[in-house]
């Protein structure tokens, strides 16, 4: 019986990892349609071939989420310590309008995108979002070098970046 428990545990600590040290976006979340600020539809696959060649972070959050506005600072001064990287805020918000609104309202400057489908929509299961903020960063060859931060202050963010730059 300790033998099963004890195999059992490794199973989910190596499951676990590996679902942290993802460094592909699955078919799911690239074929996703999301949509831009002039209010047209793009897949989230064509939405990474624009910064192919960049380091870019990104912010999935929305404008009625308290850990997302409160963490806001963070992230300017993430984009003032890391200025040739691409900030690319992914909204789950469940309106255009209040999306757009939060944008003005918080002055986030950077790339926008909303997800049409929400958290728990194709995108959100696709990346295993169960919390916002969520931050990501993508190398210059379009893999993800960082899979999931929930702070913008984060060690592992920070140093990914930091290496990437």
């Amino acid at each position: 019986m300790n033998k099963f428990l004890t195999l059992l545990f490794f199973s989910f600590v190596l499951t676990s990892c590996a679902q942290e040290n993802q460094t592909a976006f699955k078919k799911e979340a690239l074929k996703n349609e999301m949509v831009a600020l002039n209010g047209s539809n793009i897949a989230f696959k064509n939405i990474l071939k624009k910064y192919k060649g960049k380091t870019v972070v990104i912010d999935v959050w929305a404008s009625w989420c308290s850990d997302c506005i409160k963490g806001m600072p963070k992230v300017k001064a993430l984009q003032s310590q890391f200025p040739t990287t691409t900030f690319l805020f992914i909204s789950m918000d469940k309106t255009s309008e209040a999306w757009q609104k939060g944008i003005q309202k918080y002055e986030i400057t950077g790339e926008h995108y909303m997800a049409t489908d929400g958290m728990k929509g194709v995108f959100g299961k696709a990346i295993n979002l169960d919390w916002i903020p969520r931050y990501m960063v993508i190398d210059k060859k379009g893999k993800i070098a960082l899979f999931k931060a929930i702070e913008a202050d984060d060690i592992k963010l920070i140093e990914t970046l930091n290496t990437l730059n």
